[in-house]
């Protein structure tokens, strides 16, 4: 990652231990992990759906692809800001690949919804992608043109997820993190399309 909030003097204040599976929430991670961020509308939904998958190391909610350093959920959510809610993913890409997160990514979400997802409405809640390096920038690509065609056989639209490299990750508020295995009951607009990834030719 380009650069994180911690070294924001008015970063937001939050657990250094990641409440379901005891990691660090917050940098140095160990070596050899690789860093990516996902928006695929509401947050809370979004981060849970990477906690069981083996070789990812930790994950963090928070806001990027905005204009204003360090943004309360409330400045967000008025959509002023630009940024969007996503998931910071540290991963060992010695056990799981950046393409294995991303068929996760394409296959928990409607990638084609614009600046909403489900119900949730506001440039906030819009797909994104948003890489550390070239090579997961090609990952991004190529996963999303292989989905694209997944998606028109299913009668689909245009995927109109933005893939960018990352500028600077702002962590959410506590409350934020982990916050369905926190509260079970809560609430999870995520929604995929029921379309299955698969690769190009396959």
């Amino acid at each position: 990652m380009n650069e994180l909030s911690e070294d924001n003097s008015a970063e937001m204040i939050i657990s250094a231990m990641h409440f379901v599976n005891g990691s660090d929430m917050k940098p140095p991670f160990p070596a050899h992990h690789k860093q990516l961020v996902l928006g695929m509308g509401c947050f809370w939904g979004a981060e849970k759906c990477f906690w069981p998958i083996p070789g990812v190391y930790t994950t963090a909610v928070g806001y990027i692809g905005g204009k204003n350093p360090d943004p309360s959920y409330q400045q967000v959510c008025t959509g002023l800001t630009g940024h969007n809610e996503a998931v910071l993913l540290v991963y060992d890409e010695h056990r799981v690949s950046t393409n294995e997160l991303l068929i996760r990514f394409w296959e928990s979400h409607d990638p084609t919804q614009g600046m909403r997802q489900g119900n949730d409405r506001g440039s906030q809640y819009r797909s994104g992608i948003y890489v550390d390096d070239d090579a997961q920038m090609q990952s991004a690509l190529t996963s999303r043109d292989n989905y694209q065609m997944c998606l028109n056989e299913g009668g689909f639209s245009k995927i109109t997820t933005e893939i960018l490299m990352a500028d600077v990750f702002y962590y959410a508020e506590e409350y934020h993190q982990q916050y369905l295995a926190k509260n079970p009951a809560g609430y999870c607009g995520l929604g995929g399309t029921h379309i299955r990834y698969r690769e190009s030719g396959a």
